[in-house]
């Protein structure tokens, strides 16, 4: 029994160590949360940027390596580091980034042809800047959102 036991300890050990994030992302991350996102800047007016649409919570954007002919980025104003620092009072601010991204993709000409919204949290998904922010996408068909493995 003590054995079964310490082989089950040893697999969830295993597995959770699997499961994390590397310690260059998290130090890469603790670094830049702690000087603080470019969005925030950008919020502020310390960096310029093409902006799209504002209001008190929400700001959106024109990214500067756009990934698709229409390709915004829309931010809340509060500083949420990742989808997983997300809070219950956070409920409408969040479901207004999705109404403001539905605005934006019918202004932009894409609501009836299709586009992607995008949310990247953490290392395996490349998230680079640590402030939630949605990415709206379209223009153009897509593809798939990941390489399928066979």
């Amino acid at each position: 029994m003590k054995k079964l036991l310490f082989f089950i300890s040893a697999l969830i050990l295993v597995g959770i160590s699997g499961w994390s994030q590397s310690k260059a992302y998290q130090k890469e991350k603790t670094e830049k949360i702690k000087v603080g996102s470019v969005f925030t800047k950008i919020i502020n007016r310390e960096l310029p940027a093409d902006i799209v649409y504002e209001d008190d919570d929400i700001i959106a954007f024109v990214p500067l390596r756009k990934q698709a002919p229409v390709h915004l980025l829309i931010v809340p104003k509060k500083e949420i580091y990742t989808l997983n620092d997300i809070k219950d009072e956070d409920t409408l601010l969040i479901g207004k980034l999705f109404l403001v991204a539905k605005k934006l993709a019918k202004e932009n000409g894409i609501a009836e042809t299709g586009y992607r919204l995008t949310i990247n949290t953490n290392e395996d998904a490349g998230q680079s800047v640590f402030h939630l922010h949605v990415h709206l996408l379209g223009g153009r068909a897509l593809g798939a959102m990941v390489n399928q493995k066979e």
